[in-house]
């Protein structure tokens, strides 16, 4: 059974994971990357795993910087 998505939690929770494994990226930065990844996804079928998705996918695009 899929839970609601609270989209501002997961981007909260997610901005505040990967500001602190990547520091000398602006918190700004890695906050407008993750709403953009969260808002790709936040309209799917299943919503369990978004936090979780985007973070890697911003993690990917920080460690590629």
């Amino acid at each position: 059974m899929a839970t609601e998505l609270d989209a501002d939690d997961v981007i909260t929770q997610v901005t505040e994971s990967l500001s602190t494994k990547f520091p000398q990226h602006d918190r700004g930065d890695v906050e407008t990357r993750v709403r953009h990844a969260v808002d790709a996804l936040k309209d799917r079928p299943v919503t369990d795993y978004v936090g979780v998705l985007a973070e890697r996918a911003v993690k990917k695009e920080l460690t590629a910087d």
